[in-house]
């Protein structure tokens, strides 16, 4: 769909001047180009196109205005031309020429004449046939214009702008979206005269380069990256090659895996005996196992080690499982377990989660909700990743569980069970899977045919397999079945695996593999949805189709590497639906489940469409020379389309067959095809697919490579396939991808910019953002008229609608973010317009394919030798340009290489060979246009087999057109090669391709920044098609670097791509265009970048009059160099006269060389030809330093910085008999950092940050280290007065500098003084509160106080720091937020405050969480304790590696290692170190510095140089200790032992090892005398002691001393932050501070320190103040300067000139590394290291840091009594609740020392009385606040183990069983560090005390030293819900060894002070031990009334008994009167 405008001509103008026209449409304006000085008639003989999204209507409106145009002035409107679009509409072509009107609508003379054509969609307007297009006047293509890339594109279409014009004038809205100038916008005019600014030769440049790109861009829009290498095509003929060419995909690397299991809580169960299990892969690693408890800590350490590729790595499932009582005998009970898959851990930042709590649930059981949590550490370790841990601080922070769920950012604490349907309906075009001699036999015996594949389909997820059922014997399977797997959503699992497999009975292989990835189908925001795909067809990749018995690819089937050939489709569809886990009749266990599902229907994936691909190959040329023989031949496929060797396996069931056509209309027996009717094949002629191109010998290139001879005539393919139509699915992901390629474009020239350090690179990123937002409003607009087509599934429609939301989100951010782009925010711009990058390259990728891959193989002699894959997206036809491919109808330079694994590694480098390709792909009924995007000139050359075929495509193209070419290649130099030698150097020579001619440079030996200088000229190169064409689209050059060796052939080091800049025999040769500049193209070596090649090249062609015209070449000028031409001049760079400077100082740990020990090395420095070498050294053993310390050589080199040649460091070893050997070398590839810059030039930079600097250090709390500029700087007139605070505190926010040139200016820092602290707290405790943490006692605190205080300071800092980014990144998107709404800014500052105070808050809140517990209410100002400095990494890191003068340089010696990450340096190739500098300068200097006084010329630029004579020294090692060790025994553990070795001392540690710890305490330091230079490399390794066998290394880690022993930053002992004559905060030093500062000052030749009263001192021009008064021993004060020199000394970056940051006492923290795993942390060390010159005053005794001896206590706990201990027994008799109550209590576990009561038989109301004692002696580690306790392991343990586990009593009520097992009725768990007041009575005591424990009020045993009150016990019911079991109450009492001697106690109720029996009801005993008093108490206590009424009973019946016996007698008697 398009509108295509062509402007003729104008006529009849008045005038003379220069013309533009203005073609507007749809609000969317294009410029002509401007012609200049026409008279009346200006032609213009421009087309314009407008790709059109939406039908045009009959009224809409086109628009022509032609103007005046003026340099200078806005452009001045002649008249206007419109016109309604009625008749265009209907036509859909009309000629048209009429008048101009003016603005008053009034017709003028000049008239103009135009062209238009329009296509509808539909097709509803008559086609345009070929011819027509043809006539387009003159246009550049010989077709219409199309539009280079799309609207969005930077090229605009004036490419006809004369050279050397630049239409900057124009507001150059040429297109939608161009990022004008912003000097335009305000009206200002830039003038083009040279150096009215700074930047203006850097935008001529620009210009010039957007003049070769055709057209006067602004420079905003103009990409670098098109100008540097071949990234932009400008015309539309060709597409953009990929440099990398290596598959990085499926080749295995390290991983590994840590776990650190730490505890476990809220466990569901009773009093169980808790295992975790953790699971990788196969892998299962497990803890031990803790009795009797539902809150285990373990603080266990896993590692897990992988080899494998990421894939499969991040596939991998981690499984976290808790098991219950597991044993030898029996596997425990699983009670609950966490899934996540590794990937999920390595996307997290650092790639760890760290003490977080995984949520367990039971998989046997979805109902049932949490079962527990598990605390850890999980880290995922790549090659080369290093992990940052957080710092190992003591773990107090009670844990909030739910704010620290081991879950990604964004994912919900609260996850749902969910169901996840995969349906599989069938597949079709498996590929044969036996051999067809057993199915020949098979049918000779039984007479049948079979398919031979059985095919069953496997879905993997989550750790869980499903499988189908299998299908015996088919090419077609039908299964319709769905695998159901129940899991948590959202799942923390991100792909799915789907595989189809051939059952076998030996093993089933897979056929196909294709992942899911969940996050592409779902998406989690607001809007979002859950997963869902399909019904839609996946397609399958993997190896060859023919079938053999051993697969070399069979890895490509399972889905490791790119397929190489298409396999199979799976009809597929996914779904999700959420559990509701109350409902009653779901399923509760999540086994996988498969049952049958309905058939679906045809039409539901999508209306069957028939598609038609044609290629054409036009060139085809460095095809590998082992296959050179051979006739060669190229075959394409799509699907199985096309494949004729093993294409289509063909169904046996009886199908209708089609009509046979020739060749293999029978191959298409595709179930697919069955719906093109028989009609349809008829319309095409029975058009039979062409799908290889004839075979053909190769003709050889050169040496290496072959090409074949097509020439004029251009071999052609042709396929037709049948496929769903789901165009829209692919027309989408092309349009975010186009958006995508031009922002990463535009970002790599921004980077490009910066990095050059051109001018303006805000503005190329303004560029880039406006064409971001205009691209992405413009996918909006295609995306929405989205047709309800057929087959559209529910992801398509919810994909498109947050595709959507997404774009125009970007589109707005994008807009807002360009106008906040400044000069010093492009950096942080550009990270947000990287992570746009990612995102749309997220969005692009389509989850659901539709058309299959073109494969392209070349075939030698039937056999597949190499491949190309090119996804079916990029060469898919659409009208609307966006929407089309990239490589749709342009050409495609493709690289062929090897399949699967042979294209690792350096068989995968080389090209097999180079294809210039066409491709396009379409519906058949949109064929027309197939050829329209070739270069044009060709015949079509057809098949002929019948009249009226115009439609049949050719079968090769023959081009009558041809142009003769010269190119000129400009090979200058190349740098940073890889080193292919043993020798650690190359001999390197290039080899350039252009078409079919190579030649090559000579080869330099010996270097890897060879300077070649050659001239290359390829004379009569031919090139088919049209000369404009090729101008402005030459095909590209291929420069490929080799390594020359003697024997053999020569070895590949890399290859880059570049484009020509051609001239046409009509231009004129001269700028802007020509002569070419030298530009820099990145050299590849697989994936790995190899080196970079400086040059330039020029295609000249060659007229009627042959070369004369040509601009002449000069001759050789070198004689030494023979018939070899330089680059001429006006290409070479333009040089000038530097002095290079060079210190040499030593060599280091040279290694032997060929076996001979290297003796007298000398150094030789060369650069660009000229050289110097260093004095000899006489014997390396004694002492390796030079003796002449400077020499300097002078040399021609570049203006331009950037052209800098590298220098080269080569050290040879010079042998008797004048030999020399290389021992190894070094090339500094950029002398920049070594360019000399005067001071003054230096001072003036940071005179400006003066203001800011202050306030900022005491901001960041002094971590302003090495930051080399922040600091207070005035003019010599005035002094500054800096008053510091002896403790920096985060909270300095307010601290103003004021500084002034004339005033002294005073910076005012508060002084802490401990007086007014301590005022303060005796004014506190007057007023009756109680402070509860004393002033600490001196004699209390030791060296880990000191360490301990200062990791939580750093700790604080670390969160302060981050809360401060926090916030300034929350005030940026409140910023663009504001903006987005358009705010006004006085609102949005408003807005702003809010959400400070939140954070505010927040943070506070965590606090309070953190330290809220500690004391009792709140938390106490923390005691003063002197600090030192933690760096959590390695001391080199934080001063630049101790290079401010003396620099190291590593030797390599040995071939590089070919390796995926380059960025691990090869060790193995470091044969020693030079140790020197570099000072370069540009002749001549000038005289001030020379005159200075005491300027040495003999040291040149190195002045005050200490001498380097040897030294010795006292080195002084403290290890404090180590974490997270590699385990190195079988049990997971390692017995650590410190190493220490420098020069030949060599200290081990061994008898002091400690057993079976990971996180080892060391505590020690260690004495060794060195002599720098011959011992200065330390070693400080950790071996793990072995009890058979040689001890192991752990790792290891080095440190160079002796660059700290001379670094400027004084790194020889550290300078404490106060100055202190005794205790534990001694000076360690042996010189004091102000004899320190005294030293400072000489040798920086400084004016001071003078000392003057009131506390000042006076260094240079500034004024420090500071305490005068110190404390001895005895607590006398006497008055001392060493306060006022150490506050000198801690702000020394300050001094002008020579300040540098001085290096602080400090503890480092080293990585400890292996060489068995290079690049993988094994741990780390902390420790420091102190020097003291021998020669100097002797220092103290060593600081003991000896670890803290935990502190013997015991804890008394009496039971008095328990209360509504719930009643667990029935009565035998008569039924009656009761209980046996006793009490068990623990502390360090229960073997160890659990304790019982007595049992309290019978409780019948839960009351028990006991009066009883519990001991439990225990040594406890106070600071961190840890028991320690040492216990063998096992039986077979050789020692004793220490464990630390946090101190926890744990009481336990239960109730006494005789003839089974007691039963478990509640527990309390008391952490002596903080745990709830006991209430006063029985009634207080509830079960909020443990569930709200977090906001009672807490208090500490350790400072309480005794309590008594009343807890609760609890316990799970059925539910899982805690309820109250019972109360205790009991008394603690805790002593320290020394008292509980003093005054010992008895258990239980012994002596000593025994307690007094307790008073218990009678019922309290055991009935079968005294029957008789049972019966008494049964019956008396019980019955006893019931038994008196019986007996009055029995009395009175017995008496009417008797009444009634005895009454008739009387009665008679009475009667008869007897």
């Amino acid at each position: 769909m398009a509108l295509v405008v062509c402007l003729k001509t104008v006529t009849e103008l008045r005038g003379k001047g220069d013309r533009i026209a203005k073609v507007s449409f749809r609000g969317l304006s294009f410029y002509s180009r401007v012609l200049e000085n026409c008279e009346d008639e200006a032609r213009f003989e421009e087309a314009f196109r407008w790709p059109v999204a939406s039908k045009v209507d009959g009224n809409e409106m086109l628009e022509i205005h032609i103007y005046n145009y003026s340099k200078v002035f806005t452009n001045r409107l002649i008249g206007t031309f419109r016109m309604v679009l009625q008749k265009v509409v209907e036509e859909g072509h009309l000629e048209v020429s009429d008048t101009l009107i003016d603005d008053n609508n009034t017709a003028i003379q000049t008239s103009i004449s135009i062209e238009i054509w329009y296509q509808p969609m539909d097709g509803s307007v008559r086609g345009w046939s070929d011819g027509e297009f043809l006539d387009v006047p003159d246009d550049r293509d010989g077709m219409f214009q199309f539009e280079t890339e799309s609207l969005l594109s930077s090229h605009s279409h004036s490419s006809g702008t004369p050279p050397g014009r630049s239409s900057h004038g124009i507001p150059t809205f040429r297109k939608a979206g161009k990022g004008v100038f912003s000097a335009m916008k305000i009206g200002k005019v830039r003038s083009h005269k040279k150096g009215d600014d700074p930047a203006i030769l850097e935008t001529e440049d620009l210009d010039r380069k957007a003049m070769r790109l055709g057209g006067g861009l602004d420079p905003d829009t103009i990409s670098l990256a098109s100008v540097t290498a071949v990234t932009t095509n400008v015309s539309n003929k060709r597409s953009k090659p990929d440099i990398k060419m290596e598959p990085s995909a499926g080749r295995p690397v390290d991983y590994q895996i840590s776990v650190t299991v730490i505890e476990a809580r809220q466990l569901v169960g009773l009093n169980m005996d808790p295992v975790v299990c953790v699971e990788i892969g196969e892998e299962k690693k497990y803890t031990s196992m803790k009795e009797s408890t539902n809150c285990p800590y373990y603080n266990e350490y896993f590692v897990f080690d992988f080899h494998v590729p990421p894939d499969v790595m991040f596939d991998k499932i981690l499984k976290l499982s808790v098991i219950h009582s597991k044993n030898l005998l029996r596997s425990g009970t699983l009670v609950g377990n966490f899934k996540l898959d590794v990937g999920t851990v390595y996307s997290q930042s650092e790639h760890q989660f760290y003490h977080k709590w995984a949520m367990l649930s039971d998989p046997d059981d979805i109902t049932a909700g949490c079962k527990g949590y598990v605390k850890c550490d999980i880290a995922v370790v790549g090659k080369g990743d290093n992990i940052k841990t957080p710092h190992k601080a003591s773990e107090t922070d009670e844990d909030d569980i739910e704010g620290n769920l081991l879950l990604p950012e964004g994912i919900p604490s609260e996850r749902q069970w969910a169901r996840f349907y995969v349906r599989i309906y069938r597949a079709e075009g498996l590929p044969k899977m036996n051999t067809s001699i057993m199915a020949n036999v098979k049918k000779a015996f039984i007479g049948e045919n079979r398919d031979l594949v059985d095919p069953y389909v496997q879905v993997q997820f989550a750790g869980q397999k499903g499988k189908t059922s299998v299908q015996k014997s088919s090419y077609e399977p039908i299964w319709n079945e769905q695998v159901i797997f129940t899991e948590m959503f959202p799942p923390l699992c991100k792909r799915m695996k789907v595989q189809i497999r051939d059952s076998d009975k030996v093993n089933d292989v897979a056929i196909g593999t294709h992942f899911i990835d969940l996050r592409k189908i779902s998406n989690d925001g607001d809007k979002g949805f859950l997963p869902t795909l399909g019904p839609a067809w996946v397609n399958m990749y993997g190896s060859t189709r023919n079938y053999t018995l051993m697969d070399e690819h069979q890895d490509l089937n399972e889905g490791l590497g790119e397929g190489v050939s298409f396999r199979a489709r799976l009809l597929i569809s996914v779904a999700v639906e959420i559990l509701d886990t109350t409902s009653s009749e779901i399923m509760s266990s999540t086994e996988v489940q498969v049952e049958p599902v309905s058939n679906i229907s045809e039409s539901a994936t999508g209306k069957v469409e028939e598609f038609f691909l044609f290629g054409s190959f036009l060139e085809a040329t460095m095809i590998d020379r082992k296959i050179g023989d051979k006739p060669i031949n190229f075959e394409v496929t799509i699907g199985n389309y096309g494949n004729q060797i093993d294409g289509v396996s063909k169904p046996v069931a009886g199908r209708k067959k089609k009509k046979d056509g020739v060749g293999e209309s029978d191959e298409e027996e595709s179930e697919l095809i069955q719906n093109s009717s028989d009609e349809e094949a008829e319309d095409d002629g029975d058009l039979v697919s062409v799908s290889t191109s004839p075979p053909m010998k190769p003709v050889i290139t050169d040496r290496n490579y072959f090409h074949l001879p097509y020439f004029e005539k251009k071999p052609c393919i042709y396929i037709k396939s049948w496929w769903q139509d789901q165009r829209r699915r692919l027309y989408n992901s092309n349009v975010m991808d186009k958006i995508a390629d031009k922002l990463e474009e535009g970002l790599n020239d921004v980077q490009e910019i910066i990095k050059t350090e051109k001018a303006f690179p805000e503005r190329r990123l303004r560029g880039v953002l406006e064409e971001l937002s205009t691209g992405c409003s413009r996918f909006v607009t295609l995306a929405n008229k989205d047709q309800n087509l057929a087959g559209r599934t529910k992801l398509d429609q919810e994909r498109l609608k947050s595709c959507m939301r997404e774009m125009e989100s970007m589109g707005q951010q994008a807009k807002t973010i360009r106008s906040q782009v400044k000069r010093n925010t492009v950096r942080d711009k550009l990270k947000l317009a990287l992570n746009f990058l990612q995102r749309l390259r997220f969005l692009a990728d389509e989850p659901q394919h539709s058309i299959p891959d073109v494969f392209v193989w070349m075939m030698s002699n039937n056999k597949r030798i190499a491949y190309a894959r090119i996804p079916s997206k990029d060469i898919l036809y659409s009208i609307v340009d966006e929407e089309r491919g990239k490589d749709c109808g342009k050409v495609k330079a493709v690289f062929l290489r090897l399949p699967g694994k042979k294209g690792f590694g350096p068989a995968g480098w080389t090209v097999q060979a180079k294809l210039e390709m066409y491709l396009w792909l379409g519906l058949n009924k949109q064929r027309k246009d197939f050829l329209s995007g070739l270069p044009s000139g060709f015949e079509e050359n057809k098949a002929v087999k019948g009249t009226g075929l115009q439609v049949v495509p050719p079968i090769s193209l023959v081009y009558n057109m041809k142009q003769v070419f010269q190119l000129r290649a400009h090979m200058y130099q190349a740098r940073s090669l890889f080193a292919a030698d043993s020798s650690g150097l190359s001999d390197p020579f290039a080899r350039v391709f252009f078409s079919t001619h190579s030649q090559v440079t000579e080869v330099l030996s010996e270097t890897l920044c060879p300077t070649w200088d050659q001239l290359l000229v390829f004379d009569n190169v031919e090139l088919y098609g049209e000369a404009t064409e090729l101008r402005d689209d030459p095909p590209i050059i291929v420069i490929e670097i080799y390594d020359q060796d003697t024997v053999g052939k020569a070895e590949f080091i890399g290859r880059t791509f570049a484009k020509p800049l051609s001239k046409m025999v009509d231009e004129h040769y001269g700028p802007p265009r020509f002569p070419p500049q030298l530009e820099y193209y990145q050299i590849y070596r697989g994936n790995c970048p190899a080196g970079e090649l400086l040059a330039a090249f020029e295609l000249l062609q060659i007229g009627p009059a042959g070369r004369t015209e040509l601009p002449p070449i000069d001759g050789p000028t070198d004689v030494d160099r023979g018939p070899i031409l330089p680059v001429p001049l006006g290409i070479r760079p333009v040089l000038s006269r530097y002095r290079i400077e060079v210190l040499f100082w030593g060599l280091r740990d040279l290694k032997r060389i060929n076996l001979a020990q290297v003796d007298r090395p000398r150094v030789d420095i060369e650069c660009a030809g000229k050289g110097i070498q260093s004095a000899l050294i006489q014997n390396y053993k004694k002492n390796p330093n030079f003796s002449t310390l400077v020499k300097w050589f002078e040399v021609d080199l570049p203006e331009n910085e950037l052209l800098h040649p590298p220098l080269n460091i080569r050290v040879v070893d010079c042998r008797a008999f004048g030999r020399y050997t290389l021992v190894g070398s070094h090339a500094v590839t950029s002398l920049r950092k070594f360019i000399y810059t005067s001071p003054d030039k230096r001072a003036n930079n940071w005179a400006h940050t003066a203001r800011l600097a202050n306030g900022y250090m005491a901001l960041t709390n002094g971590t302003s280290r090495s930051r080399p500029y922040s600091r207070p700087i005035s003019h010599s007139s005035g002094d500054i007065v800096v008053n510091i605070d002896s403790e920096p505190n985060i909270k300095k926010m307010e601290t103003v500098v004021k500084l002034d040139a004339t005033s002294d200016a005073v910076v005012k820092i508060d002084v802490n003084e401990d007086e007014k602290e301590k005022e303060k707290k005796k004014k506190k405790k007057k007023k009756g509160e109680e402070v509860e943490e004393e002033e600490p006692d001196e004699s209390m605190l030791d060296w880990w106080s000191k360490y301990f205080a200062s990791i939580e300071t750093m700790m604080e800092t670390l969160r302060a720091q981050e809360a401060a980014w926090a916030e300034a990144e929350e005030r940026e998107d409140m910023e663009i937020a504001a903006e987005n709404a358009e705010i006004k800014g006085d609102d949005s500052h408003v807005k702003g405050t809010k959400p400070k105070e939140k954070t505010k808050s927040k943070s506070s809140k965590d606090k309070k969480k953190n330290h809220g517990s500690d004391g009792t209410e709140k938390k106490v100002p923390k005691p003063r304790v002197d600090e030192l400095m933690v760096y959590n990494k390695e001391l080199e890191s934080e001063f630049d590696h101790f290079e401010d003068w003396l620099h190291t340089f590593n030797l390599y010696r040995g071939k590089a290692v070919d390796d995926d990450d380059h960025n691990m340096v090869d060790d193995d190739r470091i044969v020693g170190r030079f140790k020197g500098s570099l000072c370069m300068y540009k002749l001549p200097l000038s005289d001030e510095i020379t005159r200075e006084a005491g300027f040495d010329p003999n040291m040149g630029m190195f002045q005050s140089i200490p001498h380097n004579d040897p030294i010795n020294v006292l080195v002084r090692v403290y290890v404090v200790r180590a974490t997270d060790l590699h385990p190195a025994d079988i049990n997971g553990k390692a017995d650590p032992y410190i190493v220490i070795k420098l020069g030949k001392s060599e200290i081990k540690d061994k008898e002091n090892y400690i057993s079976k710890q990971l996180n080892p305490v060391f505590g020690k330091s260690f004495d060794i005398e060195a002599t720098f230079p011959m011992e200065s490399m330390l070693t400080v390794s950790v071996y793990d002691w072995d009890l058979v066998g040689t001890d192991d290394l752990i790792g290891e880690t080095k440190i160079d001393l002796e660059n700290r022993y001379y670094s400027k930053h004084r790194a020889t002992c550290g300078i404490a932050s106060n100055y202190s004559l005794h205790g534990y905060n001694v000076w360690r030093d042996p010189q004091k501070p102000t004899q320190l500062l005294a030293k400072l000052c000489k040798e920086g030749k400084l004016d001071g320190p003078h000392y003057s009263p009131g506390g000042k001192v006076k260094v240079s021009n500034r004024i420090f103040l500071g305490p005068t008064e110190i404390e001895d021993e005895n607590g006398l004060k006497k008055p001392t300067e060493e306060h006022l020199a150490l506050t000198v000394l801690k702000h020394w970056e300050e001094i002008p000139r020579v300040g540098c940051k001085l290096v602080p006492e400090h503890v480092e923290t080293r990585p400890l590394l292996n060489l068995d795993k290079p690049g993988i942390e094994q741990g780390r060390i902390e420790m420091w290291v102190d020097m003291f010159p021998m020669d100097g005053p002797a220092p103290g005794p060593a600081i003991d840091i000896s670890p803290r001896k935990p502190k013997k206590y015991e804890l008394r706990v009496i039971i008095w009594n328990t209360d509504e201990v719930i009643l667990e027994d029935d009565d035998y008799f008569t039924g009656e609740k009761s209980s046996d109550i006793f009490v068990r209590g623990w502390l360090k576990g229960q073997q160890e020392d659990k304790q019982d009561t007595d049992v309290h038989y019978h409780s019948l109301t839960g009351e028990g009385n006991f009066n009883w004692r519990f001991v439990f002696p225990f040594d406890y580690l106070m600071a961190e606040e840890k028991i320690v306790i040492s216990k063998k392991e096992s039986l077979f343990s050789w020692d004793e183990t220490e464990y630390k586990i946090p101190a926890r009593l744990t009481l336990q009520v239960w109730d006494a069983d005789h003839f089974s097992a007691d039963d478990f009725l509640g527990a309390i768990e008391l952490d002596l560090n903080r745990f709830p007041r006991g209430a006063k009575t029985a009634k207080q005591c509830s079960i909020d005390m443990v569930l709200n424990e977090q906001e009672l009020p807490t208090i500490s045993i350790f400072k309480q030293k005794r309590v008594k009150g009343w807890w609760p016990f609890v316990a799970r019911d059925e539910n899982d819900e805690l309820e109250l079991t019972g109360k205790v109450e009991a008394e603690l009492h805790l002593l320290t060894a020394e008292e509980a001697e003093k005054n010992p106690v008895g258990l239980g109720r012994k002596e000593p002070d025994p307690l007094e029996k307790p008073n218990r009801p009678d019922t309290t005993f055991l009935w079968f031990l005294s029957p008789l008093k049972a019966i008494r108490y049964l019956v008396c206590n019980r019955y006893k009334w019931l038994i008196i009424k019986i007996i009055l009973a029995l009395l009175l019946l017995i008496m009417v008994g008797l009444f009634l016996y005895s009454m008739p007698g009387y009665l008679v008697k009475k009667l008869l009167g007897a």
